[in-house]
């Protein structure tokens, strides 16, 4: 039976108020930002023209009722997007530097996002996905880490793609070690993993992205893909390894650029139509240029999903 929904993903929906100036006084101001790392990847594909749908939780308070309205704005299926009167929405604080890096600071103790139970999982929506694609941010706190294990355990034996984003914010742990125990204990069970230059050598301990590489992929991943900021992204499976070369924009945010770049290439594998070990390399690296124009348009704007392009600005890029 064909599966309905192209990908489906698991994990924080968020508010990320990022800095936006000085307000008459002199006080710093923020803008409300819709966010989370799988709802960024998820408005991508959706604006790729692909099926997609969101599991998670906000409050039903003013940010959450905000992020499910902006969902259901980009397309993205919202049914399994929980809304508890008991939890307050999930806040990020996020600080820019020159360069456009940021720094958080989070309202999460507990947030909404945390508070998933397995047991309110949609499991046929798990079951009708061609990929199930979650991150490490829902690994931090019970119930959401035992939701999260068993989404990816019901996706997998249906036989879905399991893609995977771990993204390290120290101030969510208790400590490095924690963290690094966590994130790593999922790679085994995934197909593709995304992950950022800084967290590779985080999980791995090597020094060099390649030998990263290599660590990851010996874990259990096909296809493991480094993101290098401006650099690009350095893909690899176990036959071969590329650095596919980024575009040269000026970065004005850097939200949700990881997220935008795995959005787009994991847009491109579904348009491929093929098994992922039917893949060529030629075709892996187009998959991966397609992520590289979607993260170098997306970091030319302020804010995680209202930055996220349209699919004719990706194909301009492309030509």
């Amino acid at each position: 039976m064909a599966k309905e929904v192209d990908i489906v993903a698991l994990g924080e929906l968020l508010i990320d108020f990022t800095e936006a100036g000085y307000g008459a006084s002199g006080m710093k101001l923020f803008e409300q930002n819709p966010g989370g790392a799988p709802a960024n990847l998820l408005t991508v594909a959706s604006h790729m023209g692909f099926k997609t749908s969101f599991i998670g939780k906000v409050g039903n308070d003013m940010h959450g009722r905000f992020l499910k309205r902006t969902l259901e704005q980009e397309g993205i299926g919202t049914d399994s997007l929980i809304v508890d009167d008991s939890v307050f929405t999930t806040l990020a604080f996020v600080e820019i530097d020159k360069s456009g890096e940021r720094n958080f600071s989070f309202a999460r103790k507990p947030g909404a996002d945390t508070q998933l139970k397995a047991e309110e999982l949609n499991q046929e929506l798990l079951k009708n996905c061609k990929i199930f694609h979650f991150g490490s941010l829902s690994l931090t706190d019970e119930p959401a880490k035992e939701a999260t294990q068993e989404a990816v355990r019901i996706a997998g034996d249906a036989g879905a793609v399991i893609s995977y984003d771990p993204n390290y914010r120290a101030s969510l742990w208790p400590d490095p070690a924690a963290a690094v125990a966590a994130m790593k204990s999922m790679i085994p069970k995934v197909d593709v993993m995304k992950v950022s230059d800084e967290e590779s050598l985080l999980l791995t301990g090597e020094s060099d992205y390649e030998s990263a590489a290599d660590v990851l992929l010996s874990m259990g991943p096909q296809l493991v893909a480094i993101t290098l900021g401006a650099d690009g992204v350095l893909i690899a499976t176990k036959e071969d390894k590329k650095v596919v070369s980024g575009y040269q924009v000026d970065a004005v945010d850097t939200t949700g650029a990881g997220d935008s770049f795995w959005g787009g290439f994991l847009s491109g594998f579904l348009t491929l139509n093929k098994n992922l070990d039917e893949l060529s390399w030629d075709e892996i690296c187009a998959c991966a240029q397609q992520g590289n124009a979607v993260a170098a348009l997306c970091v030319q704007k302020r804010g995680g999903i209202p930055a996220i392009p349209m699919k004719e600005e990706v194909e301009k890029m492309l030509k």
